[in-house]
């Protein structure tokens, strides 16, 4: 209901919808798989998800930054670290 009134998206449109709880340790992420609702809930045991401010609305995310915010990492500012080094 949220996605089709808050955000005016059609839920069964095949995108993946992601909402915080208040506390900021609890996601759910919702997903029409053709036949019906998947969903997928996290709590983390520290810390918090990162989530756009209030006044961004809403936002729409690649399929590597949803994967970033479900295993918790900030997907507005990854610390990507060194990159590879080759050899030969």
């Amino acid at each position: 209901m949220l996605a089709q009134t808050a955000l005016r998206q059609k839920p069964a449109s095949g995108a993946v919808f992601a909402f915080r709880g208040r506390r900021g340790d609890r996601l759910k992420l919702l997903y029409w798989d053709g036949q019906g609702f998947c969903l997928y809930y996290k709590i983390l045991e520290r810390g918090r998800f990162p989530w756009p401010s209030a006044a961004d609305g809403a936002a729409r995310l690649t399929s590597a930054q949803l994967a970033m915010l479900w295993e918790g990492i900030d997907w507005r500012r990854p610390n990507w670290g060194a990159p590879p080094t080759h050899s030969g």
